[in-house]
């Protein structure tokens, strides 16, 4: 998969308990089937070995769709996988030990929260960064204080690497988000916490695309 050719508008990040016991893969490829162009496995109180579990079936589903998977903070796991690439926070492995152990063909993205985390991950050699919160999320409780609109504006014009804006973002901010010029927005509980989530995939993409 070319690095080059990701697209990054619509990326969903997995959140098994807002599905409330309904299955994840099945969620996972309703969203795709809607419109989501990149799935990031997020699983933060499982083991290694259930993390390895889950990831390998739901890789199943985006090769088969061709849509980039990616492993949220584990690397043992992005790598045991063959995962498309990883996501790291600022606490978590540092990039260059991720590039070190997954290779240069690999997507590693970062999560900043100001100007000047994005850059020093834009030079440390991130392909991508999830700049955020852009607005309080229930699914984030460690949030100071969130960026706004103005503040990702002014990370997204900062850099010139792949961007998705995250935190909070639903239909009744994305048109906003999406004007900053961010190449995306990472979404959970808009598309997992819906009942029909093929079809909130689908309405979510046409705001997203200005529709």
């Amino acid at each position: 998969m070319n690095k080059k050719n990701i697209d990054y508008s619509m990326y969903l990040v997995t959140d098994r308990e807002i599905l409330n016991g309904r299955d994840l893969n099945k969620a996972v490829e309703e969203s795709i089937l809607g419109g989501a162009t990149i799935i990031q496995l997020r699983e933060k109180h499982v083991s290694d070995e259930e993390f390895f579990k889950i990831a390998k079936e739901l890789k199943k589903i985006t090769d088969r769709y061709k849509i980039p998977f990616i492993i949220n903070d584990n690397i043992e796991v992005a790598k045991m996988v063959d995962a498309t690439g990883v996501h790291i926070g600022q606490s978590d492995d540092n990039l260059l030990y991720a590039r070190k152990i997954l290779g240069e063909e690999k997507i590693i993205g970062v999560s900043v929260g100001n100007v000047e985390e994005a850059k020093l991950a834009e030079a440390d050699g991130a392909d991508y960064v999830g700049i955020g919160a852009v607005f309080f999320t229930a699914t984030k409780d460690d949030i100071n204080k969130p960026l706004e609109i103005e503040g990702l504006k002014e990370v997204v014009e900062s850099i010139s690497i792949p961007n998705v804006a995250i935190g909070g973002i639903h239909l009744d901010n994305v048109k906003e988000v999406m004007r900053t010029g961010t190449d995306g927005v990472a979404i959970i509980s808009e598309i997992l916490g819906k009942e029909d989530i093929k079809k909130a995939s689908e309405i979510l993409l046409s705001y997203i695309e200005g529709e």
